[in-house]
């Protein structure tokens, strides 16, 4: 018996080791056709997507050219076009549309996607007046008085008011660096500003909204605006010595992206806003940009277990997460 055992485990170890044997051929012959199929895509792609930003490219370089011609190349005037202006009626034209849903409730599309329930339903028009005038303070007599010293620390560089773009693959370069040292320079910053003494001075003023709206993502006292918003908005362009275009839309992209952070909507096809809204509501919690530091330094683990969390993705469709994912019903005491 023992005998017969032996050989039925030998047999069995032959059969699962040929089974095997026969699952990794299976398993490299998918893997190598895929390999080759995704080969020939990506080299079908890769041309397509060259082309088109060859075609790109001389356009936007056409474009600039034209608009550096017509200002006579005045390096002031252009940065001031592209560092200021285009960015601020950014922020603007995307704050105003907001507020119009903010302070009627229409359009009800929009409202649909309000993330904290029945807050700013409609919004409170004197704190908003105050919000719009704090802004613009902090634009005319904070940003502005410091795009004015970038301005005179650009020209060093000698390639900001260059004739020639640089291309995109190195803007894409560019921008990655500049998210990174905006998300270093922003959490430290911030969670520097909660300590105690300083929250109760200089912060205290941006958590006066506990369910923000778009324009409160630069309502802030003058101190915190220049190191939290500011500041690590600024470094990355000027360590990088980037043109005037980069710099109009890396400043353009930050000013929409808080809006979008602080707007209070957890709208369509856009990023979401929830972990920066939970930050507002719970205060001590979701400090950065990204959340990468959050993650490294355990300040997202409270968030981590709410549905706030779950519905914190980039929303696909058309039904609001907060009906998807609803919250879970309070137990009655």
């Amino acid at each position: 018996m023992k005998r017969d055992s032996g050989y039925s485990t030998v047999a069995e170890q032959q059969k699962q080791a040929e089974k095997l044997w026969d699952a990794l051929k299976v398993t490299a012959c998918v893997l190598g056709s895929s390999l080759l199929i995704f080969t020939a895509l990506a080299n079908t792609v890769s041309w397509y997507v060259q082309n088109l930003w060859d075609a790109l490219g001389h356009f936007w370089q056409t474009t600039w050219l034209k608009l550096y011609y017509l200002f006579e190349g005045k390096e002031w005037t252009i940065f001031f076009l592209g560092a200021a202006l285009v960015p601020s009626l950014a922020f603007w034209c995307f704050n105003g549309i907001l507020m119009v849903a903010d302070v009627t409730g229409k359009p009800t599309f929009i409202t649909r996607y309000r993330i904290q329930l029945g807050k700013n339903d409609p919004v409170d028009t004197k704190k908003l007046r105050q919000a719009i005038y704090t802004a613009l303070c902090n634009q005319f007599f904070i940003s502005f008085p410091m795009l004015v010293l970038m301005f005179y620390i650009m020209k060093r560089w000698g390639n900001t008011f260059s004739k020639e773009l640089p291309t995109f693959r190195w803007f894409l370069v560019e921008l990655s660096i500049f998210i990174l040292i905006e998300e270093i320079l922003f959490y430290y910053t911030h969670r520097l500003a909660h300590l105690p003494l300083l929250y109760k001075h200089i912060h205290k003023k941006h958590h006066e909204w506990t369910a923000p709206i778009g324009v409160v993502s630069i309502y802030a006292h003058p101190v915190e605006h220049i190191l939290s918003n500011t500041l690590p908005v600024l470094t990355g362009p000027m360590i990088m010595g980037s043109h005037i275009v980069s710099i109009a839309a890396w400043f353009s992209l930050a000013l929409i992206t808080t809006s979008i952070s602080h707007c209070g909507y957890h709208l369509p096809f856009l990023p979401s806003p929830e972990f920066h809204d939970f930050h507002h509501l719970k205060f001590n919690q979701c400090y950065g940009v990204l959340g990468v530091l959050d993650y490294l330094h355990g300040t997202d683990t409270v968030f981590r277990q709410t549905k706030a969390y779950e519905r914190h993705r980039v929303l696909l469709s058309f039904t609001p997460l907060s009906e998807s994912i609803p919250e879970a019903p309070k137990r009655a005491e």
